[in-house]
């Protein structure tokens, strides 16, 4: 599963197989669920998805970087950041999964 990704389109057809309403109905859903989301967190707000985690926006103040190349001093202006928190349930799936697919692989390997 390393470097796939979900999209929306899949999204919606995964809660199409699930739930059974329509595909529409199912794409409108997610684009609903995705717009509260975002709603949310531009207004500085946290969304706690249980046993999935905590989205929330942090705010950073300016400080001063180095560019790598020449070591000279650059400005980073305040920004706002989005950052997420699993949950130690989302974590433990995650690690139980990795052990899982780790194990398979040395049975494999010889």
């Amino acid at each position: 599963m390393v470097g796939r990704t979900l999209t929306r389109s899949q999204l919606s057809e995964a809660v199409y197989q699930e739930v059974g309403l329509s595909r529409s109905e199912c794409s409108e859903l997610l684009e609903s669920v995705l717009s509260k989301v975002s709603e949310t967190l531009t207004k500085g707000e946290s969304v706690k998805i249980s046993t999935f985690g905590t989205f929330s926006v942090r705010s950073k103040n300016r400080r001063i970087g180095r560019n790598p190349k020449t070591g000279e001093e650059v400005p980073i202006l305040p920004r706002r950041v989005l950052v997420f928190r699993p949950s130690q349930v989302l974590k433990n799936r995650v690690s139980r999964h990795q052990v899982i697919n780790n194990s398979v692989d040395e049975n494999d390997h010889p």
